[in-house]
């Protein structure tokens, strides 16, 4: 919310500076954004007239102007702007002065002529950004004046940044009812007396959308001219709280919208032939808006209609057949009260954000809608005349919000807050606030008012007075008494300690967001079972993430085109599948990692070579490790997984997590030039552990046999190991795989497979005998169940 500091200062009279009001802004939770001074140091500057203009004798660019300054004698300016006229008003800084930034004005010739000030830009005044050409002020406006004083200068534009509750403050009227309270000053009283009708002139009203639209207001106005240009008090305050200057019209329903936070709409009363109603769109139904922009919408959306014919977007924004022109001789005013729940994602659906849907997403004051109308109807016949109709308002009472009265008490304030506020202040703050309250011995019965939809029970009242109170007042005081520790459990593992492992072997954790873009599953075949947003914060974070991947993957690639050869990095964190009808979504807890470039860091002393599928299983089995799992895997055919360089991670039977190199067609369609290898497991499987149990080390010496095996190529090691260690029994101690060869010697599409098997029994020495006949029962299970020869 942007708005300008004498606009404010108008409706709470405080004698705080500005350093002092910023502060007590942020202070309340009003936190202040910005602050951008406008228009400081203008001593010298007045309102001019040009009176004549002709070309520079020596340069085509400029010319020589003549400029009433209302002393009688006008002065003589040489000037460059492209919109320099006779009859232009416009500033002129006379010599002597300085502008901000330091410029001094002197007296000077330009290619020979005289020139005794500077007509200048908005730029060059500090008051906007437009340095396109002179600042134009009003045709009436004073010359002679001094242009600070005719524009209300020097002024600030404030820009706060508000929570989702405080939707009060969205006007100017509502954030000076939190300063007055915070300054002990009082709000300037607000005189919005209803405007007579003059006409009989009306339009029907209708409501077809039951508690979404509760409350219609229209008023037909006649014989307005639309041509008339925006006041410059007007503009100026629009201009300082962020918004351009369109139209007279137009501009009315923007000052009403920011000083009071009611958004408004006005018609082309010849556009409508009526009656005026709010509905349901139909599915299907298309809107031309004003922006350009043609949209078609379903029943989720609400419509201003014309005859049943959809003439704007409620709460968000009007169509084009409808929109106000400077040839608008009638005009219909809207004001309205729709739901937040019936506009609450609404314009992001269509790619929309408004200041009106803004507004009306976080809520606004129900009560607020007549006495809208009524105030712009003053200011549009003020300034541009015309005839107004009497209001005509249709609401649905059992639809519209009631605040409820909230009993605060004086026991539970003292104990929440942890010190006493006296009754007094108590009171002055809720008055100044707004809210109606009563006192009694007990506490407080208190009754906000509808623009306080935000209070509703006895901890928000505490909030209150609380923030105007001030944090810095309330007593500091730290927990009392022994917090008890929680034992951790030896058979669960800490996520950070998995966390440490993987920083350990030289990956960087990162975080992802939670909500990816549905092309980017599409792109991995991850869309099964995603989770739809039903209020996206954008397109691109539409859908829930299935997998840590995506996310890993394109972190990987941002470092990589930023010319990181060698890239790890790993994530903790929930991935989400839709559940049944009427279920909740599925989360599962995963870590996973991913891996580019170099096996190890450049160095001299090992020879560089590109990660591979074993160096990134070795990583994972220092996780396995710590759970004391030992990790087994199954070729995998995952869509996204390249082909004879993945497998599947199996725990307990069942398939826990994948491993492997990325698919050369997901690579390229990421953008990637560098071959990844990545793994993702469910975390559970790597934080659970049996208890740990001692054993006394054998006494007896071990034995080692090295045997050499010619398997089918296709043969995983996994199947041999468990083949292996089935046969040999209690006997074997360890199994170790030291070498696998293809080539000469080893038949095409077989490989020879070495590994050595450690013998040792606890309560004897092994035999001979012993040794041979585990090494003969292995030799036969390989030979059965894998069709194994020995190589000679």
């Amino acid at each position: 919310m942007k708005f300008s500091e004498n606009w404010l200062r108008q409706h709470v009279p405080t004698r705080a500076t500005r350093d002092e009001l910023v502060a007590t802004l942020t202070a309340i939770g009003l936190e202040v954004e910005s602050v951008s001074p406008i228009g400081e140091a203008l001593d010298g500057v007045v309102v001019a007239r040009i009176v004549a203009a002709q070309r520079h004798p020596e340069a085509d660019r400029l010319q020589v102007c003549s400029v009433d300054i209302g002393t009688g004698e006008p002065v003589q300016i040489v000037c460059g702007a492209p919109n320099a006229r006779v009859g232009l008003c416009a500033p002129l800084a006379m010599v002597g002065s300085t502008l901000p930034g330091g410029v001094a004005i002197t007296a000077a010739k330009l290619r020979g002529v005289e020139s005794n000030g500077m007509l200048c830009s908005a730029k060059e005044l500090g008051i906007d950004a437009d340095a396109s050409g002179l600042l134009e002020l009003p045709d009436d406006a004073p010359v002679g004046a001094p242009l600070a004083q005719y524009l209300a200068l020097p002024d600030a534009s404030i820009e706060i940044k508000l929570t989702p509750n405080r939707a009060d403050c969205f006007g100017v009227r509502g954030i000076a009812y939190d300063v007055a309270a915070a300054t002990g000053a009082r709000v300037a009283a607000f005189d919005i007396r209803p405007v007579p009708a003059e006409t009989s002139a009306v339009l029907p009203v209708e409501l077809h959308a039951g508690a979404a639209a509760p409350r219609y207001c229209g008023r037909v106005i006649e014989g307005v001219d639309a041509a008339r240009a925006t006041p410059a008090w007007m503009a100026e305050r629009l201009r300082r709280s962020g918004i351009r200057p369109v139209s007279f019209l137009v501009d009315v329903t923007q000052y009403v919208m920011i000083e009071l936070g009611q958004p408004m709409h006005a018609f082309d009363r010849a556009a409508l032939s009526g009656p005026v109603g709010v509905r349901h769109a139909r599915a299907g139904e298309s809107l031309p808006l004003l922006d350009g922009s043609e949209v078609t919408l379903d029943p989720q959306f609400l419509v201003v209609t014309d005859a049943d014919r959809a003439v704007a977007l409620a709460g968000i924004m009007g169509g084009s057949g409808t929109r106000v022109t400077d040839a608008t001789r009638d005009v219909f005013l809207e004001s309205a009260h729709f739901a937040p729940d019936a506009i609450i994602g609404r314009g992001r659906k269509l790619g929309l954000h408004t200041d009106a849907s803004h507004r009306f997403e976080r809520g606004v004051d129900p009560a607020l809608a007549r006495e809208a109308i009524e105030y712009a109807t003053r200011l549009i016949v003020d300034v541009a005349g015309g005839r107004p109709g009497p209001v005509v308002e249709a609401a649905l009472g059992d639809h519209l919000p009631r605040q409820p009265t909230i009993r605060l008490r004086r026991a539970r304030l003292a104990r929440v807050l942890g010190t006493e506020v006296p009754g007094d202040d108590v009171e002055r703050i809720l008055r100044a606030l707004g809210l109606d309250v009563e006192a009694d011995a007990q506490g407080w019965s208190v009754t906000p008012p509808s623009r306080r939809f935000d209070l509703a029970i006895e901890e928000d009242l505490i909030e209150e007075v609380a923030r105007i109170h001030g944090y810095d007042a309330l007593p500091a005081t730290l927990p009392a008494g022994v917090v008890p520790l929680a034992p951790s459990s030896e058979t669960h593992i800490d996520t950070a300690e998995l966390r440490r492992a993987l920083a350990g072997r030289d990956y960087l954790e990162t975080i992802n967001y939670a909500f990816v873009d549905a092309v980017s599953l599409d792109a991995w075949s991850l869309q099964h079972d995603a989770v739809a947003l039903a209020n996206p914060l954008s397109a691109e974070l539409a859908v829930m993430r299935t997998s840590l991947l995506p996310g890993l993957v394109a972190a990987l690639g941002r470092n990589a085109a930023r010319q990181q050869t060698r890239v790890r990095l790993f994530e903790t964190g929930n991935v989400f599948h839709a559940a049944g009808e009427g279920e909740a979504p599925r989360h599962t807890q995963r870590i996973a990692a991913v891996a580019c470039g170099a096996a190890a860091s450049e160095q001299w002393g090992v020879a560089s070579r590109p990660v591979v599928f074993h160096d990134v299983k070795a990583d994972l089995e220092s996780l396995a490790a710590l759970a004391g799992l030992s990790v087994v895997v199954e070729a995998s055919k995952r869509a996204w997984a390249h082909p004879g360089r993945s497998a599947d991670i199996i725990a307990g039977g069942k398939v826990v997590g994948w491993i492997g190199q990325l698919h050369p067609r997901l690579q390229q369609a990421c953008g990637l030039d560098v071959d990844v290898v990545a793994f993702e497991i469910d975390l559970d499987a790597v934080q659970n552990r049996a208890v740990p149990r001692a054993h006394g080390l054998s006494r007896y010496p071990s034995v080692r046999r090295d045997l050499a095996f010619v398997v089918p190529d296709a043969t995983a090691w996994g199947a041999l190991e468990a083949s292996i260690r089935a046969a040999a029994g209690g006997a074997l101690r360890e199994l170790v795989l030291f070498d696998v060869y293809r080539g000469k010697g080893v038949e095409s599409g077989f490989k020879s497979v070495a590994m050595g098997l450690i013998l040792q029994e606890k309560t004897r020495t092994l035999t001979d005998r012993d040794v041979d006949a585990v090494v003969g029962e292995v030799v036969a299970s390989l030979q059965r169940e894998h069709g194994a020869t020995i190589r000679s």
